[in-house]
């Protein structure tokens, strides 16, 4: 799912974008990683050279160059047995700008995104081709690891054939909830455990004067509008999943109890409990400002929002930002969303050549065996300590501008990152420290309670892929209404639009082949 994928690294750009402008305006004098900082250097001689695309999200400072040119880039480019080109695509218009590439011929080698159903997408229209053969013939590192992760195989397997690599995520915790114990505190309440104590709490955000600046200015609830999913899921319903009802398919945007996810949104902006703003804010930038500056109450974002929670104690010092579990509904209570364990998928151009696969494939070796080290951690007594075999941040501040970005470039990762891990891991300065112990308890709560997937993944079916890219934008227009409209339609009608839209658009069509889908693959999904 993408929605909140990379929230808090849409808050950490916003954040980088204002401080490290101010502070860097150079490139004179950026230290390079050695050749010996987590991988061993390629042998002498000429190197073969391939492009792969990668997620442009305005996180590189001035000072370390851009997202083409950088230490990381530099670096890479001497450790690994291959050259690799990248081609920066804009995060939020990955996908347009990839077809485009397509379109022309100028796409690069390697193509990847987070989005299994676009990969099945570009098989289907054969923009990438099966590599199956190659990665027996050419491959060590990923060979073994897939072997090691066989749950991997069908997540990269579309019509019987293996059309990406891919690893298992360091965690497939996403969606994080956010309250202000101090405002908890001060206002005598507990955290809500449901869905009427988190009205309740909201109501008393709104009205309890929490900040103390005599003024009715707070906000309960600060979200963007991808973090609407949030609330679909506490009703057991996501907008683009499917799920297993009666034996039966069925989309999850048309479900009965998703007209109960959009009346609890519609009373949050009724009552004044949400932020009348917040279908403008696309990129959670308007939502990180009233967190930010002590304004928010209860944030909607990604479980781990570091710059987030260190601009707000910037601004309000006293703030005590911690993590909230799910809470429960009528339906009972659902886990925040987690993704299906594979992380990235990197697919082969069909126009590649089998000297350019094996040149790729050398490279995505590296990359899963050592590469990966340098670009996730930094550089060893630069960035990172190795304490009882924990690699332990130095300076965060150091390592967000110098390494933070990095990972954009780690295609293959070989890491499952652990609660208990985070303290060690994180710098010893007290407010390093103390995010550390929130953030560990954040991904505890992500993953405490079963978060509801009824199959792993979408159909692949083309047919499906249409229809919902035709229906999301109409679908959103038919919810906004609900929502903001006052009484103009009311949540039943509006799901009545919504199925009406989706069977007007050939939803009955789509059900039809999914479930012929279904039956013929219920065995691999389980």
């Amino acid at each position: 799912m993408k929605k909140l994928k990379h929230a808090g690294k849409m808050v950490l750009a916003t954040a980088l974008s204002l401080t490290m402008l101010a502070a860097c305006s150079t490139q004179t004098g950026v230290a390079q990683p050695s050749a010996s900082a987590g991988s061993t250097p390629a042998a002498a001689g000429p190197k073969k050279e391939i492009s792969a695309s990668m997620f442009d999200r305005g996180a590189v400072a001035t000072a370390e160059g851009d997202y083409e040119n950088n230490r990381w880039t530099k670096w890479i480019n001497e450790n690994s047995p291959v050259k690799i080109k990248w081609v920066p695509v804009t995060r939020n218009q990955a996908q347009p700008k990839l077809n485009a590439l397509i379109a022309s011929g100028e796409a690069p080698n390697l193509i990847w995104e987070y989005d299994r159903n676009y990969i099945s997408q570009l098989a289907n229209q054969g923009a990438i081709q099966p590599i199956d053969d190659y990665i027996n013939k050419y491959s060590t590192t990923f060979k073994a690891y897939l072997e090691k992760h066989p749950d991997l195989k069908p997540y990269l397997t579309i019509n019987g054939k293996m059309y990406a690599v891919s690893y298992e995520r360091d965690t497939v915790a996403n969606h994080g909830i956010w309250i202000r114990q101090d405002w908890l505190d001060k206002l005598g309440l507990k955290a809500p455990t449901t869905l009427e104590e988190l009205l309740d709490v909201a109501r008393k955000f709104k009205d309890g004067d929490p900040d103390g600046n005599g003024k009715a200015d707070t906000v309960p609830f600060a979200l963007s509008t991808s973090a609407t999913s949030i609330f679909r899921t506490l009703f057991f319903t996501q907008e683009n999943q499917w799920y297993v009802e009666g034996g039966k398919l069925q989309f999850g945007r048309v479900l009965d109890r998703y007209a109960d996810s959009l009346a609890f949104q519609k009373q949050l902006f009724d009552e004044g409990l949400i932020d009348k703003e917040y279908i403008t804010d696309t990129n959670f930038q308007r939502s990180s400002q009233l967190l930010t500056t002590g304004k928010a109450g209860i944030y909607l974002a990604n479980w781990d929002i570091q710059a987030a929670n260190s601009e707000l104690l910037k601004n309000v010092p006293t703030a005590k930002l911690v993590p909230l579990e799910s809470v429960s509904t009528k339906y009972g209570k659902n886990g925040l969303y987690q993704e299906a364990p594979p992380s990235v998928f990197t697919a082969f151009n069909s126009k590649m050549k089998e000297d350019e696969i094996k040149s790729a494939i050398q490279a995505l070796d590296w990359m899963l065996k050592d590469g990966w080290i340098s670009l996730k951690n930094g550089e060893e007594n630069i960035h990172y300590k190795t304490v009882d075999g924990v690699r332990q941040r130095i300076d965060q501040e150091k390592f967000t501008k110098e390494v933070g970005y990095a990972s954009e470039y780690a295609l293959l990762i070989d890491y499952i990152m652990k609660p208990e891990q985070i303290p060690l891991m994180a710098a010893k300065d007290e407010a390093s420290q103390n995010y550390a112990k929130q953030k560990a308890k954040s991904l505890e709560l992500a993953l405490k309670n079963k978060y509801r997937r009824d199959i792993p993944f979408n159909p692949d079916l083309p047919e499906m892929t249409q229809l919902i890219a035709t229906f999301n934008p109409i679908a959103q227009q038919i919810e906004a209404k609900v929502v903001t409209g006052g009484k103009s339609m009311s949540p039943q009608d509006g799901l009545s639009e919504l199925r009406k839209e989706w069977k007007r658009l050939g939803g009955d069509n789509v059900e039809k082949l999914a479930q012929e889908w279904y039956e013929k693959n219920k065995s691999m999904l389980k």
